[in-house]
């Protein structure tokens, strides 16, 4: 089997324990580019980290997100060198045991692996890459001054508009995050659905959490520009007024090894 390696980069702990896990397994090991050198092992970008047969991500939380968009449907193992980690079981000192046994399970077929949900924002000419945490539509800047005019839509019901700073549409899993900031609810891993939060709404309506299979639409007017961010990092600027489609992604992201412990990590936000 391939295994492959992303490391959170610039962070030493995570490139030696890289060098670690390569020198334990019994595997063909490969590793981010940016650690390649520093780990001893060979280097691939990490959008090509879907050939890999197990992928491994060490460091936060972002880490992880990181690795995500490049591993596609490969199962990934998360090593928590963040301070809440919720995509990161695995704590570092048990990481190589946990990767020997990982690699031991696939060569038996005996990996477990826990599906997570995605959401992907598409519009007239373009799509996003899939998000694990969540999509945002908003204006291209926050704040008194800023903002834009929404109306959002659920399987064709109007649900609420006027004015905001954006529309955050979250997975479970996301719902511990940006949607939290904005007062969105809690939503256990295990529970179906998606999370629509309206950001600093001035006559909002309360977060809904809708069907997982539901299509949300956010139709932006203006001002003449918004922006619709995937995860943070991929941005689509847009031309207002447009419509903006959210669904459920058709490729979840596979979680390797044990089951997240949604409730220890939620003890690490306080």
């Amino acid at each position: 089997m391939q295994l492959g390696i992303v490391a959170q980069q610039d962070n030493p702990r995570a490139a030696s324990l890289a060098g670690d896990i390569r020198d334990a397994v019994d595997a063909d090991v490969v590793v981010d580019d940016a650690t390649a050198d520093a780990a001893g092992a060979p280097g691939v970008a990490v959008d090509e980290m879907d050939a890999c047969d197990l992928v491994v991500s060490i460091g936060g939380d972002g880490t992880f997100l990181f690795t995500a968009r490049g591993a596609g449907a490969t199962p990934i193992m998360g090593v928590n060198l963040g301070e809440v980690g919720f995509l990161n079981v695995t704590a570092p000192e048990d990481a190589v045991g946990a990767v020997t046994t990982a690699v031991e399970q696939y060569h038996s077929d005996a990996l477990p692996v826990q599906d997570l949900p995605r959401v992907r924002a598409t519009g007239a000419d373009w799509s996003l890459p899939s998000a694990l945490n969540e999509v945002v539509v908003m204006g291209e800047q926050r704040g008194h001054g800023g903002g834009c005019e929404v109306e959002i839509r659920v399987d064709g019901s109007l649900y609420s508009g006027g004015s905001a700073d954006g529309v955050l549409v979250a997975t479970p899993t996301g719902s511990t995050a940006y949607n939290l900031s904005e007062g969105g609810p809690l939503v256990h891993p295990n529970a179906a659905g998606l999370v629509v939060t309206e950001m600093c709404a001035s006559e909002g309506m309360p977060p809904l959490v809708v069907g997982p299979d539901s299509e949300v639409v956010v139709r932006v007017d203006g001002p003449e520009r918004a922006v619709v961010v995937s995860d943070g990092r991929r941005v689509q600027e847009v031309t207002t007024p447009t419509d903006v489609t959210v669904r459920r992604s058709a490729t979840p992201v596979r979680i390797a090894g044990p089951d997240l412990d949604f409730f220890a990590a939620l003890g690490k936000l306080d």
